[in-house]
């Protein structure tokens, strides 16, 4: 075997006198290692210029008996740099590197500093070279103490500190040594110890990696190689649609309630829906006579109440004039409560406003550009804004630009009015396995923006379009509160798998593709989560979720659950239950099984080649 050493940069001292001849470092450990150790070492030493690499001379010196050392010793930058390229090459092949200067010699060092660090750091990116940094010499000033002085330059320019030699040191994570001279202490016993160090262990790694082709190498089968197992589909749910929803609501007449009209010419503005009104606005909860606790909003004040009238007012359904807003009592179903903006710049762009109600007060910028395209004046825009933020409960004294109170979304004020009596116009009795069944209030208008079998029910030529209590069959109590719950809130969390596949067949039965979609990702997490030892002993059937899931049209959870059960092969091929595959399903699990049958079989095969070689040894 072969050690390569590579030593860059001078040691020589520039200040010693003429005449007198100094050798190199490594020349001078490798001449004389023959006589410090004691004969130990066979050292045969030559130098000579190397052909190939003209920036480098090359010593060659057998130690340890038939270890070869080979140095490639550059004393100059301007040499490694004429030839870049294959001094590059050199310094990439080094199994060590030195690195020497002369403490004198400060130009030296800033050239190794600056010129040959950073291309070692470059190399030490891609593999792991141990590092001597050696200075060399004694410092001209250490006949005294060092003069401290910041106006004193006696050592400066002239001599490296050691805490600058530490400090490179440091960055290239090498090992520092001070040489004051290259006798036999210093560059042999000091210098050759920490050197044949590195040898030694340079010379147990690659007698590791020889040992290793070699068993490599021997007779017999490898091991067979586990593959990773396949990257199960990914399952995602739609973006949310609530805001386009309540705002397609908008557009239609379907279920409203309520009816905007001029006060100057009574003519019919808009039509729109009191859930959806006063879960945004205080301001409506007073003028439809709600009361705000019910409604989980803070009453308002006597000005609030005087600010309103000065907006709108409400007339009697019957007979057509205006009444007190503050005394009227709301009847369920019937002629729409109409409702005359007093305001004329709120009814110029009453429209945009209502668009902004139903989007869920967060589209601030949109409404602001919407009403400078129609109102020219800036102290109109600005006075319409403030009525559009006194509507949503906005205090004066905030700042234009901060978000409205009820700016993060409806599925947060309507939430409020979730299973409540408030101003309900439909009751759901459903059955479950009591006989009386559970009693559940809810909104049409808000049924009918978020689910369009709803919408038909109540639309169409239904029992249920004109009647009050809707009868729900097949689905439990707690399963019909969720899916109430996401239609108010546009959330839902089941907390184990059985609910979450209630809930899928609840959202399937009412044609809710995204709460369908979020019921599959909630059983694949929960199944993602359970520890191989659960999957094993649980009563939960995957084979019959991959049934319930093909049969309720789930399309993205049964190709999860093929691929889940093709990926915990061992686990679920021992269960009953897997005999109930259908056979296309048994052939794809086959085919995309972990770990294959492939692998299985070289297992074994490879299991009963150990096995006869351990019996032939114990014959032996």
């Amino acid at each position: 075997m072969s050690v390569h050493i590579v030593a860059l940069g001078n040691e020589k001292d520039r200040l010693q006198e003429d005449g007198q001849h100094q050798s190199s470092l490594l020349w001078t450990y490798l001449g004389r290692s023959a006589g410090v150790h004691d004969g130990r070492y066979n050292v045969s030493l030559s130098s000579a210029p190397h052909t190939t690499f003209p920036a480098f001379t090359e010593y060659q010196a057998c130690v340890f008996g038939d270890v070869k050392v080979v140095v490639h010793d550059c004393p100059g930058w301007d040499l490694f740099d004429s030839d870049w390229y294959n001094s590059r090459n050199v310094v990439g092949q080094a199994d060590i590197i030195v690195i020497k200067y002369s403490v004198n010699d400060k130009p030296a060092f800033q050239e190794v500093k600056e010129n040959y660090t950073p291309m070692i750091k470059r190399l030490l990116n891609q593999w792991t070279v141990p590092i001597i940094i050696a200075a060399v010499g004694t410092r001209q000033n250490d006949e005294g103490p060092p003069c401290t002085c910041p106006l004193c330059t006696s050592d400066k320019g002239s001599c490296v500190p050691a805490c600058e030699g530490l400090q490179l040191s440091k960055e290239l994570g090498a090992t520092y040594l001070e040489l004051h001279t290259l006798n036999d202490f210093y560059a042999g016993k000091y210098f050759g110890g920490v050197l044949e160090y590195f040898i030694v262990q340079c010379l147990n790694q690659k007698s590791s990696e020889k040992n290793k082709k070699k068993r490599r190498k021997s007779n017999g089968p490898n091991p067979p190689r586990l593959e990773q197992p396949a990257k199960l589909p990914t399952v995602k749910a739609e973006d949310s649609s609530y805001s386009s929803d309540l705002l397609r609501l908008l557009g239609s007449s379907q279920c409203a309630d309520v009816t905007f009209c001029s006060e100057g010419h009574g003519g019919e503005l808009a039509r729109a829906h009191k859930v959806v009104l006063c879960s945004a606005s205080p301001v409506f909860l007073l003028l439809l006579g709600v009361e705000a606790g019910a409604a989980g909003e803070e009453s308002c004040s006597p000005s609030a109440v005087k600010a309103a009238l000065n907006l709108f007012s409400v007339s009697d359904s019957s007979t057509g004039f205006p009444t007190d807003p503050t005394t009227q009592s709301r009847h369920p179903g019937g002629t729409p409560t109409r409702v005359f903006v007093k305001d004329p710049l709120l009814c110029s762009c009453l429209s945009e406003t209502l668009r902004f109600v139903y989007s869920g007060a967060s589209q601030w910028n949109e409404l602001e550009n919407s009403i400078r395209k129609r109102l020219k004046s800036v102290e109109e825009i600005e006075e319409l804004l403030g009525k559009v933020k006194f509507l949503l409960g906005y205090e004066k004294g905030s700042t234009e630009q901060a978000p409205l109170r009820h700016s993060t979304c409806h599925s947060t004020s309507l939430g409020h009015l979730f299973n409540s009596p408030v101003l309900t116009d439909v009751i759901f009795k459903v059955q479950g396995k009591s006989l009386q069944g559970v009693l559940m209030p809810a909104h049409r208008a808000v049924l009918a923006a978020r689910c369009e079998v709803m919408a038909a029910m109540f639309n169409g030529n239904y029992a249920e379009a004109n009647s009050s209590v809707v009868p729900i069959h097949s689905v439990s109590k707690d399963t019909f509160l969720s899916f109430l719950e996401y239609l108010y809130t546009d959330t839902c969390c089941p907390a184990s798998i059985s609910q979450a596949i209630a809930l899928l067949v609840c959202a399937e039965m009412y044609q809710v593709p995204r709460l369908q979609h979020i019921c599959e990702v909630c059983i694949i997490t929960h199944l993602q989560s359970m520890p191989s030892r659960e999957l094993a002993s649980t009563n939960l059937s995957v084979v019959n979720l991959l049934r319930k899931a093909k049969f309720h049209n789930a399309v993205q959870l049964s190709a999860w659950l093929l691929h889940f059960l093709a990926s915990s092969y061992l686990i679920f091929s021992q269960k009953p239950d897997f005999l109930d595959l259908a056979e296309d399903e048994r052939d794809f699990i086959e085919e995309h099984r972990w770990p294959s049958s492939r692998y299985v079989q070289e297992l074994a095969e490879f299991r009963q080649h150990v096995q006869v070689r351990r019996l032939r040894c114990t014959v032996m």
